[in-house]
């Protein structure tokens, strides 16, 4: 990790309830290079709750960056630490969230509007781990539209020390829109993200938002150090290994031995308690657009919630795809 943007190019984006450690692990198996994040877990949570639920990992999932979200310099050095100790190869400041839950506990996007705090819980961070301490935002909040706005953000954050910047080039609507929501209608605006790194060419930017196929991760490559990919990566988790061939010649895949390895994973994890469901959930996108993806899904989703179910749930779904399906 001695090049900083090396393992920044491709990234999955923190997702609540979706990028947990199973399917971190299971996204590992297909793409060897990707950054990968844990969904956003509060200060306060890691203060008071169960840590080993919290932050634990397997060391497969290298690298993976653990993203906090809180508002108070002290509490967030405090649990930047004990992730730090955890070994997470960096930590992330979600200040990107729209959420009303969020937003009541003054994290998140809200942050945005008071970008001195920020740059001060960064630097509180900062002071108490050795390892990159990076802030994801958005492009801007409410009626902070403007290109101004963002570029005075970043340039206060970075007084901090922070050199690295994950963008969702969209801005967040803090009133009246969902997460999903603000996930979809505020316009993109990539050439926002473009220009940051233009004027900040010191900086590690990173674009996040509404990035689904190849073409544009070259595209945004050209401008960027780095793409952050969302739900095309969970929904499709081939397109990273798609990335991966097409960027670091890694050879794609087959996915029989992708579910082969998962499996020796999910008996492992089945001997310490965890339920079937938690860990298939994450891939019934495996074979999306071929042959009995259809199939795959249902027989998962079904097999997985039976009392008791166990790895044969995933052999007899796998049994069940037809011949003619690619690897």
């Amino acid at each position: 990790m001695s090049d900083p943007t090396a393992y920044r190019r491709i990234q999955v984006a923190p997702m609540m309830d979706w990028t947990d450690r199973h399917c971190r692990y299971f996204l590992r198996l297909l793409s060897p290079h990707a950054l990968l994040y844990t969904e956003m877990v509060t200060a306060q949570a890691i203060r008071h709750g169960d840590r080993e639920r919290l932050l634990g990992f397997d060391p497969a999932e290298h690298p993976v960056a653990l993203q906090l979200g809180g508002s108070e310099p002290g509490m967030l050095a405090e649990a930047a630490r004990i992730g730090a100790d955890y070994g997470y190869d960096e930590i992330n400041l979600n200040i990107g969230c729209p959420s009303d839950r969020v937003q009541s506990g003054r994290f998140g996007a809200c942050l945005m509007a008071e970008p001195a705090l920020v740059r001060d819980c960064v630097a509180a961070m900062r002071e108490v781990v050795d390892r990159p301490v990076t802030v994801k935002s958005r492009i801007g909040i409410d009626e902070h539209e403007d290109y101004g706005f963002l570029r005075d953000f970043v340039g206060t954050v970075a007084e901090s020390g922070c050199t690295v910047f994950v963008v969702h080039a969209r801005k967040a609507i803090l009133r009246g829109l969902s997460p999903k929501e603000n996930r979809e209608i505020p316009p993109l605006r990539y050439e926002f993200v473009y220009r940051l790194k233009q004027e900040f060419p010191q900086l590690t930017v990173v674009l996040n938002g509404g990035v689904r196929d190849l073409e544009s991760v070259h595209a945004h490559l050209a401008q960027v150090d780095g793409v952050m990919i969302g739900r095309e990566a969970y929904h499709n988790p081939c397109f990273l290994a798609e990335l991966e061939q097409a960027l670091y010649g890694t050879a794609p895949p087959n996915r029989e031995e992708v579910m082969g390895r998962y499996l020796e994973y999910i008996e492992r994890q089945l001997e310490a308690g965890v339920r079937l469901s938690a860990m298939t959930r994450h891939v019934l996108g495996l074979y999306l657009g071929e042959p009995g993806a259809r199939r795959w899904r249902r027989q998962l989703a079904e097999g997985a919630c039976r009392s008791g179910a166990g790895v044969e749930v995933i052999r007899e779904a796998m049994a069940a795809l037809p011949e003619s399906r690619a690897s």
